[in-house]
């Protein structure tokens, strides 16, 4: 048996990733011994399999599209992309997939960095297993932090895993574009995989189980989507279920509840994400392995002064910046905890409450068009109860959108709570709206009443017009 050594530290994270990294960087700033934990690479996720480098391979294709509205240059552009510089571009921003940088950074904030699998223990008790056995004992005086964030889910069909079927590591990762894709979902991971590869030479096709893109946005954001793939050659198929899928002389044959028989080179789920957290230790300290971790406002879970869930975990919104966003909250909340201060006690962002987490929570889907969307929908503010009127305003009719290119589309709303007399949600689509979300995250976060929000005067010409013609259509 390998000998155990036993470390204490005032705070153990579990997870590397830019979650783990914020929250061991405001441990640090308060002077708690912090220890990290990860598994694979220091940065996680993000800086390896999901943001950087699906944004990396987007970016290209919607450079190419912009250009290609605009006369003059859009004959400059009429050849296709070369998919191999578009890789090349990708592995610079995965850092070719080493964490040499990550690994420096940890340092310098002076957190201890153990590569490995960790496990809870019991309470505030971590072990390490290194790669080369050894065991290592983790112990928190404060608390121990869970960031080990999710994973791909796949659905249980016969014979999946003798398919090698890609997820969206191996969609950010390929090394080249197959002639033929069959993309299985219809969320944002779906939806901007389509738009890449079908953009890099693949005949891209999409089976949506339900009745169309995006649904956790307005219907109008799916809709210019799924109208845009199609224009551009991808094969939507909505309302098809896959029942089941075979390999045979490397074509992946998809079968749906219609009777479809699809083929093609590879095949990408892309359904929904998991918890990592099956092989954590969870059964160690009373909870079920595999699920997520319900987290209070200071991202405590729910039953344990020691225990917080942050990020992904938690479920609270799976998103890079609001994980971040509720690392800086945990990370003060708990040298606040440790040095016995009040959790009300001014701290640069306020409260150590993830209250944006609630009616708040801004996302970009990086296709063409853009759809970006911060708080409820109309739908989501009527279950909840509010009073709303929604507002709603062609983006082609603003001057700024009009100078993007020929053939703009975009559509812009507003949901207007008509008792408190803010917005409760706001959804763009179109090109470049990414860039309009914060403005419509500060008055929404903000709570900037209507009457207010007439005074935020807008440049001409630009796209955030669009909040004047949108304050127009409301009064009217």
């Amino acid at each position: 048996m390998t000998e155990t050594e036993t470390i204490a530290y005032d705070v153990v994270v579990l997870g590397a990733g830019p979650v783990g990294e914020n929250v061991a960087a405001r441990t640090r700033a308060a002077g708690l011994s912090t220890a990290v934990v990860e598994s694979e690479l220091a940065g996680g996720e993000c800086s390896y399999w999901a943001c950087m480098p699906s944004k990396a391979l987007l970016r290209p294709v919607i450079a190419q599209a912009d250009a290609r509205r605009l006369p003059g240059l859009s004959e400059a552009v009429s050849g296709p992309l070369d998919a191999e510089a578009v890789f090349a571009r990708r592995d610079e921003f995965a850092s070719h997939w080493h964490d040499d940088g990550q690994v420096q950074w940890l340092e310098g904030i002076g957190a201890d960095l153990y590569r490995g699998q960790g496990r809870l223990a019991g309470p505030r008790t971590v072990t390490v297993t290194g790669p080369d056995g050894a065991v290592k004992t983790l112990t928190a005086r404060h608390a121990v932090v869970l960031s080990t964030g999710t994973r791909a889910q796949l659905p249980d069909l016969p014979g999946l895993a003798d398919v090698k079927p890609w997820t969206s590591r191996e969609a950010t990762s390929a090394r080249e574009a197959p002639r033929r894709l069959i993309v299985v979902g219809g969320g944002v991971v779906a939806a901007e995989m389509a738009t890449v590869y079908q953009a890099l030479g693949s005949q891209v096709t999409v089976l949506v189980r339900g009745k169309g893109l995006l649904p956790r946005m307005e219907p109008f954001a799916g809709e210019l989507v799924a109208q845009a793939l199609t224009e551009a050659g991808v094969d939507l198929r909505l309302g098809a279920s896959v029942e089941s899928v075979t390999r045979e002389n490397g074509t992946v044959a998809a079968v749906t509840d219609r009777g479809d028989r699809i083929e093609a080179d590879e095949i990408l789920f892309a359904i929904g994400r998991a918890p990592r957290t099956d092989d954590v230790g969870l059964e160690t300290v009373g909870r079920e392995p595999g699920s997520w971790l319900p987290a209070d406002d200071t991202l405590r879970v729910e039953g344990a002064d020691w225990l917080y869930a942050v990020g992904d975990v938690n479920h609270r919104a799976l998103l890079t910046h609001q994980g971040k966003y509720q690392a800086r909250i945990a990370g003060d909340a708990i040298a606040a905890r440790a040095a016995g201060d009040p959790l009300d006690a001014p701290a640069p962002w306020g409260p150590h409450a993830a209250t944006a987490d609630h009616g708040a929570v801004p996302q970009v889907v990086f296709t063409d068009p853009e759809a970006a969307a911060v708080g409820l929908s109309l739908a989501e503010a009527e279950q909840a109860g509010h009073r709303v009127r929604a507002v709603d305003v062609d983006l082609s009719s603003v001057a700024g959108a009009s100078l993007y290119g020929d053939g703009f589309r975009g559509r812009a709303r507003m949901v207007v709570d008509l008792d408190a007399q803010i917005l409760r949600g706001v959804t763009f689509v179109g090109p470049g709206v990414g860039e309009l979300l914060h403005s419509a995250t500060v008055a929404v976060a903000g709570q900037v009443p209507v009457d207010r929000l007439w005074h935020a005067v807008p440049s001409f010409p630009t796209i955030s017009e669009v909040w004047l013609r949108l304050l127009e259509a409301y009064r009217d």
